[in-house]
């Protein structure tokens, strides 16, 4: 899995005048780029330099370069150009070094592009051209205008001419013209069908469907010819869009009956096409901006169609494909548009890279449209499409021209997983991820939230050792250990150090090619240049040096897989060779103690299979049902099968791993008993797969059995080794396990059961105001798998493991979501199989069975105190037509919201009142918000009581205020009650309004009283109460104030006015008291704010009220110097002559 990070790095093609790039590929560590005119060698390494060019002139009677293929064998580049010649370059490493001003020891070896030879590929036949040109190790296929193929040597020799896809067009289109009539294809149908017959037919798209039929005429040229050397295989593609395959004999293409046309695929519009010759994984871009996946092992049938369609994006928007292209590994494969944009997808269809930013289109790029500003342009990579495209050797940088004039030359940087890291789930504190010089550490912070970290790898390590070909983390997470091109580096996580050898040329002697780790050794495998050999190598952690190495082991050959479980060591080698070793350690790994370490061979398998190579293994443990044969039958035994024994004390072999997980490159997921050599087929088209491999917790316990978590084209899966068939098989049933996919554009890294979730990543674009480029952030995310292990056990009523699993889960953070994704899944496939059974009036055991499965559900979370928002959350997301049926199970809503009461979970009790209302009735529902209402003013939840009181005062409303009501009382609560005006209205109901308008105002006279002057600005803005008529009736009453100086002094206390918050509520007050002329209170609070105008506007004509104010405040000894300078201005306004 790749994700891109970081900003793209705009590289300098540095030619003198745009020209278009017709070629770009990596081979050998050198980037080739061809011009219309120049042929150019990058170095692709560390660093991205320009080594040598040649140049040519573009007027040259020979034409401009349109196509170019590279062979590394020989170093030797063959250009094609337009008036069908075919040039030669032979590349040669010059003696001359190039060096970096910036990077002291950085030294690169200029090369020379040598001119050798020109050959005239259509043999001076000018009525015949050469379209494109493909080739292998061996020669170089080209395809003509009349679609013959033409076979030219790597020396420019002609070795002669072939027309087998010519008669194999001729021969379709004769079969395609009887059959017409007979077997019209949709172009639906034709994209979705697997195979054609032996009988050759390529497909076709009518013009119009009906009787009559017709048929397009075909053009006769070849547009693209693409060779996969692993495959034997040659990909032709037509002008008009249809695709053929064609056999390749092993020696080579050396004679053109050597080519064997075999079938056409199913697309009508092809462009381009890319194979992923692990997987054999045949990808189709087309004209109508998608890409077709095709099994080339199962006769190119139709796997999936990938495409931008789903985030919006049309044809018109991004154009056709125009490049495609796998990465080495074959696990992704990278997608240009000749319009607009980039995307990077794996072979299951997630999206983990795109250059265009969501919500960005507004199909101001399409061909009809006038191009976006230059600003824009330059700030989005591939903004004008895609011209070429190449990985680097490594995968970890993705090299793109953009088409147009700009002729920009990006450099993505891409960081990736490995298929076999994290298998089981090593650690819970992180997943990993590594670039070229860097390692993604994604971990939950001490707020459980998943974030991803950086971790760039030191520097006097990577300058000499780049890029990063190994990493591992130990059990605990506290190291890692990385490995780039020589040597090996340890880092200490919670110390932040870093440990490497001593000796540097121990360093050189160590390419790593595996490494993990057994408790406090690391067991590197290492290719010894010198002897051509591989071995195992056991460090202890402390120390790296070869007089610290504690134990060597010679290997038959490279390793294909590398596990460890407890201390046991899998090996596996090609072809199939399978070997399990015994670590035995003697005394105690420290820097100051000295400890033995001996390797036993504990067995030895050797399996000839048909089968595709293992790319990951994994022990599986010696418990449960993966160490019972008995839940699926075994496959038929191996062929050539080889097993041997080795046990050197008594009872060994008891405790040695018998069971093994194997994930091949064609996505192959088995079970390998290690005793006898047989292997059981549990799932297809896996990426990835994870098993929990926590044998010492409290949860495999209770499970009994450890799940198969596996991602692939179906998403995210999980599979138990002890399902039944009839559990398995039943469709209504299956379909209530919780869902587990992420969407689209995120990939899962690993499985973190401590943490309870499954952890993924997502690409997000962020934008710099100083930088012009957006930056590429891989964004974690996290997913809740406690849905999925609980529904398991309830699915085969194992309701008391279920119940001690989810109390072991009670303090994750994602507890709470889990319950309630469990509830919402399980109720929802039930009414959905109601309404099923409704129509076709069977299923009903399977009925029963899922009804049974809720109210197991229902009594699980019962035990918990999240089940009481659990059930109203699930009731809020569902039709309330469905919450009797939901009720009827959980609970009578009524006890509920009872118990709601009783433990003060006021904001659940409150959305317990609309469910009650549509199950109980109006009245049930009011009288219940009363009590609520009473319940949260006692606690001054006032956004509680204003929801309530809106929900009190709904029922009643029908006509409107009387106008000379509404002038009188305002907008407030009194003059809504007063307002109501219903026509025949119930006792019950103005009952209720009658509580409602005495209990707001006895709780506003008790604030009054209690001078809790924030609480009572709270409730009035949050109740829309009707605080003005309020100090009408209550002026001489609650409201008044019979000492000036203890007023001022609470009051100032109260409402802390030197805070923003204080103060606003206090102006709040001022003003209320200014609409009733309430004398008292608008004198205290004047002078709390320090309001001149207002206490002058008292005070005005009042002369013995302004000398007992200054008297007052001038006597108290608290006041006087406090509010000196109040009073200072106070004086100097009433003493004006206008006073």
């Amino acid at each position: 899995m790749y994700v891109a990070y970081g900003w793209p790095k705009l590289l300098s093609i540095d030619t003198s005048s745009p020209q278009p790039v017709v070629h770009l590929s990596v081979q050998g560590g050198w980037l080739l780029l061809v011009t219309a005119t120049q042929v150019q060698v990058w170095s692709a390494d560390q660093h991205t330099t320009k080594l040598g060019h040649y140049k040519r002139e573009l007027q040259s009677r020979q034409g401009s370069n349109v196509y170019a293929l590279w062979s590394e064998k020989d170093k030797t580049v063959a250009v094609l150009t337009s008036e069908s010649y075919l040039h030669f370059y032979h590349i040669k490493v010059s003696e001359k070094q190039l060096r970096s001003s910036v990077h002291d020891n950085l030294e690169l070896t200029l090369v020379s592009v040598v001119f050798s030879t020109s050959v005239d590929a259509a043999l001076y036949n000018r009525t015949v051209t050469v379209s494109c040109i493909a080739g292998d190790e061996f020669n170089i296929i080209l395809g003509l205008s009349n679609n013959c193929l033409r076979i030219v040597s790597w020396n420019g020799e002609v070795l002669g001419v072939s027309d087998v896809l010519q008669e194999f067009v001729s021969a379709s289109e004769a079969s395609h013209i009887l059959e017409a009539n007979r077997n019209a294809v949709s172009p639906r149908a034709l994209v979705q069908q697997s195979s054609f017959p032996a009988s050759p037919r390529p497909p076709f798209s009518p013009r119009t469907f009906g009787d009559d039929t017709k048929i397009p005429k075909r053009a006769s040229g070849l547009s693209q010819l693409h060779v996969s050397a692993e495959l034997h295989l040659l990909v032709a593609i037509f002008t008009e869009g249809t695709v053929a395959l064609c056999n390749i004999s092993g020696k080579g293409s050396k004679q053109g009956t050597e080519i064997t046309p075999e079938r056409w695929v199913g697309v009508f519009d092809a462009v381009c096409a890319s194979i992923a010759h692990d997987q054999q994984y045949l990808a189709v871009g087309t004209r109508r901006g998608s890409v077709e996946l095709f099994n080339l092992a199962d006769g190119a049938s139709y796997l999936r169609t990938i495409s931008l369609v789903d985030w919006g994006y049309a044809v018109e928007d991004t154009g056709p494909v125009s490049q495609l292209i796998w990465t080495p590994d074959n696990r992704a494969f990278a997608v240009g548009w000749r319009n607009r944009g980039l995307a990077v997808w794996s072979a299951s269809g997630c999206r983990l890279m795109c250059t265009i930013r969501q919500g960005s289109l507004s199909n101001s790029q399409s061909v009809t449209s006038p191009r976006v500003d230059s600003d824009r342009s330059m700030s989005e990579p591939m903004v004008q499409g895609v011209a070429a495209l190449a990985w680097g050797q490594h995968a970890y940088e993705l090299y793109a021209v953009e088409r147009g004039s700009t002729l920009r030359f990006f450099e993505f940087r891409f960081a990736k997983s490995s298929a076999s890291q994290n298998i089981a789930g090593i650690t819970d504190s992180w997943q990993l991820m590594h670039g070229a010089d860097r390692v993604l550490l994604v971990q939950s912070d001490e707020n459980n939230d998943v974030k991803s970290h950086h971790l760039v790898i030191s520097h006097s390590y990577i300058l000499d050792n780049w890029p990063i070909v190994q990493v591992a983390g130990n059990e605990d997470g506290s190291y890692l250990a990385i490995a780039g091109r020589q040597g090996l580096i340890l880092h200490d996580v919670q110390m932040k150090k870093w440990r490497v050898f001593g000796d540097v040329l121990q360093e050189r002697q160590v390419h790593c090619a595996g490494v993990v780790w057994l408790g406090k050794i690391v067991v590197l495998c290492n290719y010894r240049k010198s002897s051509n050999l591989y071995e195992l190598c056991l460090y202890p952690r402390y120390h790296l040096d070869e007089t610290s190495l504690l134990y060597r082991k010679q290997l038959p050959g490279k390793p294909i897989a590398l596990d460890v479980w407890q201390d046991y060591i899998l090996v596996t080698c090609p072809p199939f060779d399978i070997y399990v070793f015994k670590v035995h350690v003697q005394g105690e790994l420290s820097p100051l103690k000295t400890a033995t370490v001996q390797l036993f061979t504990v067995r030895e398998l050797s399996i000839m299979s048909t089968r595709k190579s293992p790319v990951a293994m994994h022990f599986v443990p010696n418990m449960g049902p993966w160490s019972d044969g008995t839940a699926n039958s075994w496959d038929s035994p191996r062929v050539g099968t080889n097993i041997h024994h080795f046990s050197e004390l008594p009872g060994e072999a008891a405790k040695q791993p018998t069971r093994c997980m194997i994930l091949r490159t064609d996505g192959e997921l088995s079970l390998l008993d290690l005793d006898h050599g047989n292997e059981r087929r549990l799932l297809s088209g896996v990426e990835r797969f994870w098993l929990s491999n926590e044998q010492g917790k409290e949860e495999t316990d209770l499970i009994k059995e450890d799940p198969c978590w596996a991602y692939g084209p179906q998403g995210m899966q999980v599979w138990y080794p002890s399902s039944t068939s009839s559990v398995v098989q039943s469709p209504s049933v299956r379909q209530l396990e919780p869902e587990l996919d992420f969407d689209r554009e995120v990939y899962p890294l690993g499985l973190s059961p401590a943490a309870g979730i499954i952890v993924g990543i997502s690409q997000r674009l962020t934008l710099s105001g100083c930088i012009l480029m957006p930056c590429f952030e891989p964004t974690p995310q996290a997913q809740p798998i406690l849905p999925c292990l609980l529904w398991h056990l309830l699915q085969r009523n194992k309701s008391e493991e279920a119940l001690q699993l989810a109390k072991l889960s009670e303090g994750l953070p994602h507890f709470s979501h889990s319950l309630e994704w469990l509830l919402f899944t399980v109720f929802d496939a039930a009414m959905s199989s109601q309404s099923t059974n409704r129509r076709r009036g069977r299923n009903i055991a399977v009925k029963r069975t899922i009804f049974l499965l809720l109210q197991q559900v229902c009594n699980l979370i019962h035990n918990f105190h999240e089940y009481l928002d659990v059930l109203v959350s699930v009731a809020r997301k569902t039709d309330s037509r469905h919450w009797p049926e939901l009720f009827a199970v959980a609970g009578n809503s009524t006890k509920l919201f009872e118990e709601c009461l009783e433990k003060g979970l006021y904001r659940t009790a409150t959305c317990y009142i609309l469910v009650i209302e549509k199950l109980e009735g109006p009245t049930i529902s009011q009288h219940s918000a009363i009590r609520l209402l009473k319940a949260t003013l006692e606690v001054s939840m006032y956004e509680l009581v204003g929801e309530l009181v809106r929900f009190l005062l709904r029922c009643g409303r029908e006509d409107e205020v009387p106008e000379k009501e509404v002038s009188r009382y305002g907008n407030g609560l009194i003059s809504s009650l007063l307002g109501l005006s219903i026509s025949t209205p119930g006792v019950g109901k103005e009952q209720n309004f009658a509580v409602v308008k005495r209990t707001l105002e006895e709780h506003a006279s008790f604030l009054m009283r209690k001078l809790e002057l924030r609480d009572l600005v709270a409730f009035v803005k949050a109740t829309h109460f009707d605080f003005t008529a309020f100090l009408y009736t209550e002026r001489g009453k609650a409201a008044r104030l019979d000492d000036f100086a203890s007023a001022l002094l609470v009051v100032g206390q109260k409402l802390n006015v030197d805070e923003s918050e204080g103060r606003l509520d206090a102006e709040f007050l001022l003003s209320q008291m200014c609409t009733v002329g309430f004398q008292e209170w608008i004198v205290v609070l004047a002078t709390l704010l320090r309001r001149v105008e207002v206490l002058v506007e008292t005070f005005q004509g009042d002369s013995r009220l302004w000398q007992a104010y200054s008297h007052t405040l001038q006597g108290s000894p608290m006041f006087a110097e406090e509010y000196k300078n109040l009073l200072a201005a106070l004086e100097n306004e009433m003493s004006a002559p206008n006073l």
